[in-house]
């Protein structure tokens, strides 16, 4: 089966459904397709959220893991000079 990919806004959208009690929420997650699982997991992970803030939070999550990822290659690369240099030429 094919996963969806949700944008911030429907995720959003999704919660505020729920928090209005429109309709129980096992019919909430049906009709939108997704499990009761990852309901509480966006609920604890954007709950209380606007839309500008979800997507500032994704923004940020996306720099955060480039960020670790570079700096993860320079302490790579420094250990590979420090092993250099402890080598006798």
């Amino acid at each position: 089966m094919k996963r969806k990919v949700f944008k911030e806004e429907q995720i959003v959208r999704i919660l505020r459904e729920a928090e209005l009690g429109k309709a129980p929420q096992k019919d909430i997650c049906k009709k939108h397709g997704i499990s009761e699982q990852t309901f509480y997991r966006w609920k604890a992970k954007f709950g209380g959220m606007d839309v500008p803030d979800a997507k500032r939070l994704r923004h940020l999550e996306g720099e955060n893991a480039r960020l670790k990822k570079m700096l993860a290659e320079k302490v790579l690369e420094n250990d590979l000079l420090q092993e250099l240099n402890r080598k006798k030429w």
